[in-house]
């Protein structure tokens, strides 16, 4: 990309599009193409189709999507496959129908069978059954992954995809219905240490593991990747997408009790059994990124801080 080009980022006010905006600006570029949800609507496919026509993007970032925890994502099944179905193939078609220059598909690491090897490679894709509570949306963004694949093996649309692992960060959901895992226990714990509660509950055994990546650090390796990987190169190593994430892991348990550290909350962690605990492990393998010269910089306690002082100074 060139400092001057367009360069569209749909869902430029959510997490993952904010941090690539403001990556972007640090790193000069001057021309971004935003346009705000009650302005152009991604499921409308008319509008979709004149915005393009109008704008005439030559980079696109696609980090719009309906996204959630494993409650909303459980319960609002039928959301989730439809509208994400709907955003991308409206991006992607008319990123094509308009001659974008290169598209970047951001997606999800739930698109890993259920009972993955960990940590999970490239190559593992559609080896195994997905997680039931968030097949819906993993298989709306496989069919992105897929898409993008099959735009370049028909067209040669230099459209690439990458898989992030778990990300947070400032912009980030808190909502305790909807919000992942870690957002939604800054909310949990900060609630109850202003309310002086002797517990709080944490669905699940707390054995799950999960990766984390701060969400300037995703940021960063977007850029980065939209700048040095294209679709010949990435489609030549008989893969679809390259992963994006820390190489770390870290227990739900020992999750919930760092973040009681951060925020100074005293009482006791409860952890309900009755409610779904999802996989057991999702740890992505990310040496291919890792030898395309990327490596994250901020750790796991520092990212929560700088999350929880923005919940504080900006969510309440």
């Amino acid at each position: 990309m060139e400092l001057e080009s367009r360069i569209y980022i749909a869902g430029h006010n959510g997490m993952v599009g904010s941090a690539i905006v403001r990556n972007l600006r640090e790193r000069g570029y001057n021309n971004l193409i935003l346009i705000n949800r009650n302005q152009l609507d991604l499921l409308d496919q008319e509008n979709v189709k004149v915005f393009f026509k109008k704008n005439k993007p030559e980079y696109v970032f696609i980090c719009a999507s309906r996204v959630g925890g494993i409650h909303a994502n459980n319960t609002y099944r039928a959301e989730f496959i439809y509208e994400n179905l709907e955003m991308q193939n409206n991006l992607i078609h008319f990123s094509y129908m308009n001659g974008v220059k290169k598209l970047f598909f951001l997606g999800s690491s739930c698109i890993y069978p259920r009972d993955s090897k960990q940590p999970m490679k490239e190559e593992y894709l559609l080896k195994g059954p997905l997680e039931k509570t968030n097949e819906p949306y993993g298989i709306a963004k496989i069919a992105g992954i897929k898409m993008c694949e099959n735009y370049y093996r028909q067209y040669g649309a230099n459209y690439i995809s990458v898989m992030p692992t778990n990300l947070y960060g400032p912009h980030d959901n808190f909502d305790l219905n909807t919000s992942h895992v870690l957002p939604a226990l800054i909310n949990k714990f900060h609630d109850a240490k202003i309310k002086n509660s002797n517990y709080v509950e944490v669905w699940g055994s707390g054995n799950p593991k999960r990766e984390f990546l701060y969400v300037d650090d995703c940021a960063d390796a977007c850029v980065h990747l939209m700048n040095s990987l294209d679709a010949k190169s990435l489609f030549s190593q008989k893969i679809t997408h390259i992963n994006i994430g820390s190489g770390k892991e870290i227990s739900i348990k020992d999750l919930a009790i760092l973040i009681t550290e951060i925020i100074d909350y005293k009482g006791q962690i409860k952890f309900n059994i009755e409610k779904p605990d999802g996989s057991k492990h999702k740890l992505l393998d990310i040496s291919r990124l890792s030898n395309l010269g990327f490596k994250a910089k901020i750790d796991l306690k520092t990212g929560i801080k700088k999350t929880y002082n923005w919940y504080i100074q900006n969510h309440l």
